[in-house]
């Protein structure tokens, strides 16, 4: 009994909390990695202009968006009210 503690003792001390253990994923990684910078190399960014008109149209497009939620919210709490009122 006392060898069986002495083992469950000394294999928790080999790899305390995954120490020293060898990373059997380290050559999966690695190919990830290498997969990754190369499909990052096949990228086409956009230029400067492209990006620029594109980022405006983002932009007010979600404006417009907020603006006609904004009032269908004040129709539909005011519309309501009204409609409670009769």
């Amino acid at each position: 009994m006392a060898e069986e503690e002495k083992k469950k003792v000394s294999s928790s001390e080999e790899h305390p909390s995954g120490s020293k253990k060898k990373d059997k994923n380290a050559p999966k990684k690695q190919n990830f990695r290498k997969g990754v910078r190369t499909e990052f190399k096949k990228i086409t960014w956009p230029d400067k202009e492209s990006l620029t008109k594109q980022t405006i149209a983002v932009i007010a497009v979600s404006v417009v968006i907020s603006i006609v939620i904004a009032l269908l919210d004040f129709v539909m709490k005011y519309g309501v009210d009204w409609i409670v009122q009769l």
